[in-house]
């Protein structure tokens, strides 16, 4: 374990390859639907590096982050320390320098061509076509020039467009305001990045908050950053690929459907357009994907969800010990939050201040100290034998939510709440957990038998 996080996607492929925990495709995968086939398969087990998917000249990566304890390595920290090294540098940014060059300005390509320059995959069966799934989108505040960073669905539409999906966030806010203005918004998209700075890109701030500061602070060392070849954005210059562009004021057109984080598809619609005005990459780049509503996609979002509404809690309820945002939640809608003795009534303020927190969250269940929220069977056992569906349970109807639930109407529909909590009068053994002496302490090795084939066969007999 370092105790540094990894400053670019060489550095931490090279420490994924030292620990045989990234797998090298045979070459030629198909990038229709292959490449993410195989992803997909090995996405709990280690990265894949597809070394000329349909005989393309630029590797493509996937899987960087296939469990929590990736994640943490990559930071350089223990897993149980992972959220507060989040919070961390989210409290304490560390703002980035800008330098003259980077590796990413080795080749720059004014003649746009993305899909034939980049090998972009195809992930779910009726995904529009290729799509850049990993690309961190910058943009500039037209009016001060401060930057945001964000993660959006790309579709490619043409050898210098992309479709692309803004949510109402800072990004589409940015484009509201360059439209005010008569303008495109600049904007690039980073592909090939390390792991701190994916994170980043995920934090939830307010606008105008830098996300690459908080990547500093993972790091522990500001992000060198330099400028476009044909715009005023600055991005990361040990990135792989870099394309410049601007979002187009005044015109749409169709995208989607593309496979999200729900384990749905996105709908098809009139969307945001970028024009592409340059490619920019290292020699001999690397292209990161990350499969539409796969693990890395959903533990990429969570994280930062789960310090973010730590934060918000912890500032209102002093009992709030923890928060898990679970995959089967899809690490965005079901949250768990662990406190220690809360005051009476306190479990459902704190439901509200969770929901309030993020609107994404549509389920909360708060458990006590003792219940281990990271295990869904612990979470289960609390609401079977603390929960009572007449006095523990919130529900709110008609609020915002997701609009990529499939069970909202326009992002808005129900949330629930539920106290799995032990009540503050309760008969203290009528709560009491069971408990075998000695049994966690216990090593099986110092007691059982390392053969004991005889030995049974005599106890049960020849016929046994």
């Amino acid at each position: 374990m370092t105790d540094q996080a990894y400053r670019d996607l060489r550095q931490w492929l090279g420490h994924l390859s030292a620990s045989d925990r990234l797998a090298l495709a045979k070459p030629g995968l198909a990038l229709r639907h292959e490449v993410a086939a195989l992803a997909k398969r090995l996405e709990n087990e280690s990265a894949v590096l597809f070394p000329s998917p349909d005989q393309h000249a630029v590797p493509v990566v996937a899987n960087l982050l296939a469990d929590r304890g990736w994640i943490a390595e990559s930071l350089g920290v223990p897993e149980d320390q992972l959220v507060a090294r989040y919070q961390q540098a989210v409290r304490e940014p560390l703002a980035w320098t800008e330098v003259g060059f980077g590796p990413v300005h080795d080749v720059v390509h004014r003649d746009v061509d993305i899909i034939r320059q980049l090998p972009v995959p195809t992930h779910n069966e009726l995904d529009s076509g290729p799509y850049i799934a990993a690309g961190l989108m910058i943009a500039r505040n037209p009016e001060t020039g401060v930057q945001n960073v964000s993660i959006h669905r790309c579709q490619i539409s043409g050898k210098d467009r992309i479709g692309v999906l803004l949510l109402p966030r800072h990004t589409f806010e940015y484009s509201e305001m360059a439209a005010r203005r008569g303008e495109a918004l600049e904007i690039a998209i980073v592909i090939g990045i390390d792991p701190a700075s994916l994170l980043a890109s995920q934090a939830i701030v307010p606008l105008d908050f830098d996300e690459m500061a908080i990547a500093g602070a993972l790091h522990g060392a500001p992000v060198e950053m330099v400028k476009c070849q044909t715009n005023s954005v600055r991005v990361p210059a040990r990135a792989e690929i870099v394309l410049e562009g601007r979002i187009l004021q005044n015109e749409k057109a169709p995208e989607g459907p593309f496979g999200e984080f729900p384990q749905y598809y996105g709908a098809r619609a009139e969307r945001h357009v970028i024009q592409v005005d340059a490619i920019c990459h290292r020699e001999r780049p690397i292209f990161h994907t990350i499969v539409g509503g796969g693990t890395e996609h959903l533990l990429l979002g969570g994280l930062p969800r789960e310090a973010t509404l730590l934060d918000t809690l912890q500032r209102s309820f002093s009992c709030v010990r923890n928060v898990h945002l679970s995959l089967g939640g899809v690490c965005r809608y079901h949250l768990v939050v662990q406190v220690e003795r809360p005051q009476p009534g306190q479990a459902k303020n704190v439901m509200m201040g969770a929901f309030a927190g993020h609107y994404d969250v549509k389920q909360v269940i708060v458990v006590d100290g003792d219940v281990d929220i990271y295990n869904a069977d612990e979470v289960a056992w609390a609401v079977a034998t603390r929960f009572q569906a007449d006095r523990d349970l919130v529900v709110v109807a008609g609020s915002q939510g997701s609009k990529l639930d499939p069970t909202t109407e326009g992002g808005v529909g129900a949330k629930m709440g539920m106290d799995a909590t032990v009540p503050p009068d309760a008969d203290e053994f009528a709560f009491t957990r069971i408990r075998v002496p000695g049994a966690d302490e216990l090593d099986p090795a110092s007691v059982v038998e390392s053969d004991g084939a005889a030995a049974v066969a005599d106890i049960i007999g020849e016929d046994g």
